[in-house]
């Protein structure tokens, strides 16, 4: 990979080839009690394994949570480093949800984990949180340009309190929201197909774009949305709330597609037909 693919262009490509299913690898304890599996990093990596086996081919990204490997300790963070490893082996796009943001240094160190090739925890993304300030992103999205990553920041989550940050006013005005998608949009201008600075938008928050003043045909970048499927939320619901931005969003699905588990022949049944109805979004 050169610098000059960008990952804004090598996630669009894969959507257009596979759909736009993002399969997320969450090996919380009640997953693996219901796979047959130990709760420990043991479990953690075998169901990596299985999930990487069966998304291979048929889905444009994975995307690990960082949280549910961490919990086991160094034993976890091994199992992290070896699910990662065998996703970019079977050329799936890997995002590593992580959420980090701070300054200084402590970003620094925390992209030099993920978003530097050759990293213990190389991924094509990471996602990131703004709330620290615009300068915690920074030192990401420095290393997206000199490496062609990507990041999705954080911007409309689904949680039930997330308006109450979210939907705030800056002292400028716009909605803090509207302020990450701005930012987003500044540094994916002049990109093709789209950049490679995306947000994260629920699929479940309904006209909560709108009411934040958030202009997403602006961003021009990728849209990651969880919630569709054991959240609720529908493709019906994608195509309503992103509408002119729908063939750009990637969506997050963990939970409706793991219990499938652990047969990977099911697990790949579940993760085709899940990406073949993401095609919808492109028509």
């Amino acid at each position: 990979m050169t610098v000059t693919e960008t990952f804004g262009a090598r996630l669009d490509a894969a959507m257009a080839e596979r759909g736009q299913l993002c399969v997320g690898i969450d090996p919380h304890s009640a997953l693996l009690e219901q796979w047959g599996l130990p709760d420990d990093a043991s479990g953690a990596r075998a169901m990596g394994a299985a999930v990487v086996e069966a998304a291979a081919g048929r889905a444009a990204a994975v995307k690990p949570n960082a949280a549910f490997f961490e919990r086991f300790g160094s034993a976890g963070l091994a199992a992290l480093e070896d699910t990662l490893g065998a996703a970019r082996e079977a050329g799936l796009i890997t995002i590593l949800d992580s959420k980090r943001g701070d300054i200084g240094s402590t970003m620094e160190a925390y992209v030099a984990s993920t978003l530097v090739p050759g990293s213990p925890f190389e991924a094509d993304a990471m996602t990131v949180s703004p709330y620290l300030g615009f300068d915690s992103v920074d030192p990401a999205w420095d290393a997206c340009e000199r490496h062609g990553k990507g990041v999705f920041v954080l911007a409309l989550t689904s949680n039930k309190g997330a308006p109450e940050l979210q939907h705030a006013r800056t002292l400028e005005g716009p909605s803090v929201a509207a302020a990450v998608a701005s930012y987003a949009a500044a540094r994916n201008k002049g990109a093709s197909p789209i950049g490679s600075c995306g947000l994260v938008v629920g699929a479940t928050v309904g006209e909560g774009a709108v009411a934040a003043g958030v202009d997403l045909p602006g961003v021009h970048g990728p849209i990651l949305a969880p919630g569709v499927g054991a959240q609720g939320a529908t493709l019906r619901e994608v195509e309503m709330v992103f509408r002119d931005v729908a063939p750009f969003v990637l969506i997050s699905q963990s939970r409706s597609i793991l219990r499938e588990g652990p047969d990977v022949d099911k697990l790949g049944d579940a993760i085709h037909v899940a990406s073949v109805e993401t095609r919808a979004l492109r028509q």
